[in-house]
This record gives structure tokens, sequence and C-alpha cells, in this order.
């Protein structure tokens, strides 16, 4: 009986022992992979998390879609973002991380589509709305782009990036009083921001 808890104690403590072993190999993988990055070697950083992959490990996904995006292997990139999202579905950062190598490719419906997942998610997710705000103005697409800055605006009532085009979108709107109230509340944050002071000139013609 001795002889039979003892093989089975065995049986159990070796996993154990197999994944610790393999922690730290991942660990030291990733100390790695975060030294080659500073350097700027984004290959050997890569090469470094390829070596210890393991398909299952949200981590190790995440941080190869964004070194294959440094890379410039877009669609490497988009395979590995892809991934660690389909392991997390309700994790927001892999999806802001599909938007780089997707906008690279000039992909911008897909990058809409990982956003609005987001805001699904998180309806108040400040650089989602922000993002989805500066596409929506791209597109001409002004009211809603609107709605998007106002949100933030609403969050961080001084946040200089979304007073600014909250007022350039007013301005496109014809809203030339919300716009110029806009324009000089980011005169307070930077009193010589050229294209808060440009929206001013045009409005005061």
């Amino acid at each position: 009986m001795k002889k039979f808890i003892a093989i089975l104690a065995a049986f159990l403590i070796l996993p154990v022992i197999l994944l610790a072993q393999d922690n730290s190999k991942q660990i030291a993988a990733f100390a790695e992979s975060y030294a080659k990055e500073a350097a700027g070697n984004y290959a050997d950083a890569a090469k470094a998390l390829k070596a210890v992959y393991a398909e299952t490990s949200y981590e190790i996904n995440l941080r190869l879609g964004w070194l294959t995006y440094l890379q410039g292997q877009f669609t490497e990139s988009l395979t590995y973002y892809n991934r660690a999202i389909e392991l997390m579905p309700y994790a927001i950062e892999p999806r802001l991380g599909v938007a780089y190598p997707a906008s690279a490719q000039g992909n911008w419906d897909f990058v809409v589509l990982q956003y609005k997942e987001i805001l699904k998610i998180d309806p108040n997710q400040t650089l989602t709305l922000y993002r989805m705000g500066l596409i929506l103005y791209e597109r001409k697409e002004y009211q809603q782009a609107a709605e998007h800055f106002a949100k933030v605006v609403n969050l961080y009532p001084f946040d200089h990036d979304s007073l600014l085009m909250l007022a350039w979108t007013s301005f496109q709107l014809g809203k030339t009083r919300e716009a110029k109230v806009l324009f000089q509340k980011v005169l307070l944050y930077n009193p010589n921001d050229k294209s808060a002071q440009e929206g001013l000139s045009l409005i005061a013609k």
C-alpha cells in the first residue's frame, strides 16, 4: 500500500514540476524578449518567445502579435493577435493591438469592427472612443465623430486631443459657437496650439 501511495504521489508531483520548469523557461524568454526589444532587435525578441511558444498561451500570442507588427510582418501579427482574441474574447488589449497591423494593411473596416466590439465590452473605453472618432472624422461622418469625442471629453474635460477634435468636429457641423469655446479650452491647455489658433481664426472670418 505504501508503495502504491509513493507511486501515486510521484505521478501527482511530476506535472507540477514540469509546469514549474515551463514557467521558468517562459519567464526567462519574456525577460530576453523585453531586453532585445529595448535594444531595437525585434526579430530576436520574437525569436526568444517562439522558442517557448504555446498555442494556448494568451500572453505569448499577444506579445508576438506586437513584435511581429514592429517587424512589418502584418499578416503574421494578425494571426497572433487573432489567436489571443480567441483565447480571451472579452479582453480589450488584443483588439486594440490587432488594429495596428490591420490599419497598416489599410483594412479599416476590420479596425472599426474591433473597436465596436471593444465598446460593447466597455462603452467608456476612452482610447477606443477617440480612435473611432478619428476614423469617423476622416470619413466625414461628423455627427457620429462628435458623439465619440464628446464621451471622452465628458469623462476627461481637460484632455487636449479630444477637446481639439471635438472643436474641429463642431466646426465642421457648423456649430461655431461651441467650436469657439472648445478651441479656447484647448488654448488653456496649450496657449501656443496652432491648430486651435487656426480654428479660431477661421471662425473670426
